[in-house]
């Protein structure tokens, strides 16, 4: 699926607030509220919106341990059991196949120092996994999702 400016624009706002009637979301862009969701229900049916969620603040959850972890290893660990061994690890937000010195890189997020190194614990059964590299955040200034507002270049 081509997507074009309006696509971008609704995709934009629906990002700000995804619980926006199609009416206003239609009226933001001039189309009709139909219009508006014959869009978004061709941006979901494509893929181009993965699922519609809310954002939670994982601190308030009591979650407030951000590290991000990367897996050294001896053998390529871009298959399913790699997959499903890092799905079964709760504390893992994400996890991404590397290229460079490391093989996956992990997002965890846990409650606690110890329940790191827990997780870190988990991450060393992993088939596969020789090492890690752990660096944990502070503080994080911002995050922000893709920015669909204009064409790229």
């Amino acid at each position: 699926m081509t997507v074009d400016q309006t696509d971008r624009e609704l995709l934009a706002l629906l990002q700000q607030d995804a619980t926006q009637s199609y009416a206003v979301l239609g009226q933001a862009v001039g189309l009709s509220a139909g219009a508006a969701h014959e869009r978004v229900r061709k941006l979901k049916a494509s893929g181009v919106i993965r699922r519609t969620t809310i954002e939670v603040d994982p601190a308030a959850l009591g979650s407030g341990v951000l590290a991000y972890v990367l897996l050294d290893s001896d053998a390529w660990m871009g298959d399913a059991p790699t997959l499903q061994a890092l799905k079964d690890i709760a504390a893992v937000e994400e996890a991404h196949i590397t290229a460079g010195a490391a093989s996956v890189l992990v997002k965890v997020r846990t409650t606690s120092t110890e329940a790191l190194q827990a997780a870190l614990r988990a991450l060393h059964q992993v088939d596969g996994v020789t090492g890690t590299q752990t660096i944990v955040v502070l503080e994080s200034f911002f995050e922000r999702p893709p920015a669909v507002g204009a064409t790229p270049a």
